[in-house]
C-alpha cells in the first residue's frame, strides 16, 4: 500500500528523533560521513517549511538561512569542529562568551575550528540545534557543487567570491553590486534574491555577512571532499551525563523557593505563570502607578515602551514597582530563564487591575510568579522542580501553596493567521499516544470581540521548531484531531502539573489551569513561518490581552 506523504514525513520526523538520540549517545558523528547520513536523508525527505528551498539541488535557501544563522554563534560556519557541552567552567576562563541573538545561550570559539556550544536547556535544545546544523551541511554541499565542476575544478565565480571575502575581512572596500553577481551563481539565486538576502544579513547585527557565511560554508565542503579534512560534531562526556537529570532546573528552582522563602513569601497563595518578562509587570504596575483603567490605555502604553516612543512610560512603571512589591531573580543556573516576583501584599494600591480587589487581609494576599518562557523539554524540568516542596535544610519542608498555572505561550497557528489566538483544551505530544486533556479556566468567549481570530482546541506539542512540513500539519489539522495549532511546552508544562497535582501531592489536585497561545507564525502559509521574522508590533495586542485575561480570570 502506497504511504501519502504524511505518512512518509511522520516516519522521518521519528527517523531523526531516533538518529539523533543514538548519536548523542554515542557521543559524536561526522554529518556528512555514513554516521550522519540518516539525518540528511530524513531532512531532505520531511523538507520543513522554515527551510524552504532545502530539498532543491542548486538554490539555497535564504530565509532558512538567516533563521537558522541568528541561533547560532557568529563564526560557526568556520568550524570544521562543534561540540556541545553542558556548564563545563568556560564561563571562568578567558575565552569571550559569544551569545546568538535569537537563542541565549554561551557558546566559545577555543581556535580557528572549534566551536564549543553550551546545552544547558535539554534535549529539544540538543535537538534543535542538530536539526539546525544538518541544515547548514546540506546547504554547504549546494555550494560546493554550484562552485565545481564533475572534476572538482573550481568555478571563476567561487574564485572572485574569495578575494571579496579576504577584502571584507580586512576590512577593505568592495563593490557589493559585483559582488552580488559572483555570489548569485555560487547560491543557485536570482541577483535580486541575493541582493534582499545580502541586505536581510547587514541588518541582523549577530551575524557575519552572507558573502562570508556562504564562503566558509563552501570551503568547509570542499575541503572535505577533496583534501579529507572531514567536519565533526560530539558531544562532551558531562552533557551526556547531565541531559534527563534535572541539574540546571533544580538549581532553579531552588534558588526561586529561596528568595520566596527569605522574603517570607514562602506560605502565601501562589499564582504561577510561565509568559514574557514585561507584559504582566507592565499591565499591574501600569494600573497601579499611571491610573490606566482599560485594556485600550494599557495596550497604548505598551505600544509606546515597545517601539522606544519619546517619552514612553517604562522606567516610570519599573520604578514605582521596585517599591510596590516588585523582586527581580536573575538567572544563574544556566537555564536562561530569568524569574520576576511580585508581592501584592507590598502593593500600595488594592487592585490589580479595574475591578480585580486583593484580598483585605494581607497575608492572603497571593505573590504572583512570571517565569519567561522555557523551551520544549526543559518546561517539565523546570516546573516539576518549582512545584515541589522547598527543603532549606533536613527536615524541614515547605510546600507551596500554589492556587493556580498560567501559561501563555507563543505557537504556530493552523487555522488562522499571525496575531490570532490559541485556546487550548487539551495537548497531544507529538510521535506518541500521550495526550494531556485539562478544564482551562480561559475560553473562547474570553477573547471575541477584540479584533482577533479566536480558536479553541487540540493543540500538538512538538518535538522541534524545524521538524514540521505541510503535509504533516494538514493532517493534524484535518484529520479527527482537528488540531488548531502546534507549540513546543504545553504538554511538558500539562505533565509536571499532573504529576505534582495527582500523583506527588506537592501542591493541592484543584489547582487552576490557564493556558493561552498567540500566533507567532502560520506555517502552512508561505510568507509566515518562523523564517519570515518575528510578529514586532503586532504581536503587543495578542500579549497583553492574553495577560489581561489571565489576571482578571485569577482575581476577579
Amino acid at each position: 500500500m502506497k504511504r501519502t506523504r504524511a505518512q512518509e514525513s511522520r516516519a522521518a520526523i521519528e527517523r531523526l528523533y531516533i538518529t539523533m538520540r543514538h548519536l548523542f549517545m554515542r557521543g559524536s558523528y561526522k554529518p556528512m560521513g555514513v554516521s550522519g547520513e540518516s539525518l540528511v536523508d530524513s531532512l531532505l525527505v520531511l523538507s520543513p517549511e522554515i527551510y524552504g528551498l532545502l530539498a532543491q539541488d542548486e538554490k539555497i535557501e535564504l530565509d532558512g538561512l538567516l533563521y537558522v544563522m541568528e541561533r547560532l554563534p557568529r563564526g560557526i560556519e568556520e568550524c570544521r569542529y562543534i561540540r556541545l557541552i553542558s556548564r563545563e567552567g568556560y564561563e571562568n576562563s578567558t575565552f569571550p562568551a559569544i551569545v546568538p541573538a535569537k537563542r541565549k545561550r554561551n557558546c566559545y570559539r577555543v581556535d580557528q575550528d572549534q566551536m564549543y556550544v553550551e546545552m544547558t536547556r535539554g534535549r529539544s535544545d540538543i535537538y534543535d540545534i542538530l536539526t539546525h546544523l544538518t541544515f547548514l551541511y546540506i546547504e554547504s554541499e549546494k555550494i560546493r557543487g554550484n562552485s565545481t565542476d564533475p572534476k572538482g575544478r573550481i568555478d571563476l565565480n567561487w574564485e572572485m567570491l574569495e578575494k571579496i571575502v579576504v577584502k571584507e575581512e580586512n576590512g577593505e572596500e568592495f563593490d557589493k553590486e559585483v559582488a552580488c553577481s559572483y555570489l548569485s551563481h555560487v547560491i543557485g539565486r536570482t541577483f535580486d534574491e541575493t541582493h534582499e538576502a545580502v541586505q536581510k544579513f547587514e541588518s541582523s547585527p549577530h551575524t557575519n555577512s552572507l558573502f562570508r557565511i556562504v564562503y566558509h560554508l563552501g570551503k568547509l565542503a570542499m575541503d572535505e571532499a577533496f583534501d579529507g579534512k572531514d567536519r565533526e560534531i560530539s558531544f562532551s562526556s558531562t552533557l551526556r551525563i547531565r541531559v534527563g537529570h534535572h541539574v540546571y532546573g533544580e538549581l532553579w528552582a531552588n534558588k526561586i523557593k529561596k528568595v520566596l522563602f527569605d522574603n517570607n513569601l514562602i506560605d502565601r497563595p501562589l499564582h504561577i505563570v510561565s509568559a514574557n518578562l514585561h507584559s504582566f509587570l507592565n499591565t499591574i504596575y501600569g494600573h497601579q502607578a499611571l491610573g490606566l483603567n482599560s485594556f485600550e490605555e494599557i495596550e497604548k502604553t505598551a505600544m509606546d515602551i515597545s517601539v522606544g516612543a519619546k517619552n514612553n512610560k517604562g522606567k516610570e512603571i519599573l520604578n514605582y514597582a521596585q517599591k510596590n512589591g516588585f523582586i527581580e531573580v536573575m538567572d544563574e543556573s544556566g537555564t536562561n530563564i530569568h524569574v520576576q516576583i511580585f508581592d501584592t501584599a507590598a502593593m500600595s494600591k488594592k487592585t490589580v487591575l479595574p475591578g480585580c480587589e486583593l484580598p483585605v487581609e494581607l497575608q492572603k494576599r497571593p505573590v504572583i510568579l512570571v517565569m519567561d518562557y522555557a523551551f520544549g523539554e526543559q518546561a517539565y524540568e523546570c516546573f516539576d522542580e518549582l512545584l515541589k516542596p522547598y527543603e532549606p535544610e533536613e527536615g524541614k519542608v515547605f510546600p507551596l501553596n500554589v492556587l493556580s498555572a498560567s501559561i501563555m505561550g507563543k505557537a504556530g497557528i493552523l487555522t488562522g493567521k499571525k496575531g490570532d489566538i490559541m485556546i487550548p483544551d487539551s495537548h497531544v505530544f507529538e510521535g506518541t499516544a500521550d495526550n494531556y486533556p485539562f478544564k482551562n479556566e480561559l475560553s473562547k468567549k474570553d477573547f471575541e470581540g477584540y479584533g482577533l481570530g479566536v480558536y479553541q482546541g487540540t493543540m500538538f506539542t512538538v518535538l522541534g521548531t524545524s521538524l514540521q512540513n505541510k503535509d504533516v500539519l494538514s493532517y493534524l489539522m484535518e484529520s479527527s484531531w482537528k488540531a488548531i495549532g502546534l507549540e513546543m511546552e504545553g504538554a511538558h508544562y500539562q505533565k509536571a502539573i499532573q504529576s505534582e497535582s495527582r500523583i506527588r501531592q506537592s501542591i493541592k489536585k484543584n489547582v487552576k489551569v490557564l493556558y493561552a497561545y498567540y500566533a507567532s507564525d502560520n506555517p502552512l502559509e508561505t510568507g509566515s513561518t518562523l523564517a519570515s521574522g518575528a510578529l514586532g508590533m503586532e504581536g503587543v495586542r495578542p500579549t497583553y490581552l492574553i495577560t489581561y485575561k489571565i489576571l482578571q480570570s485569577l482575581f476577579s
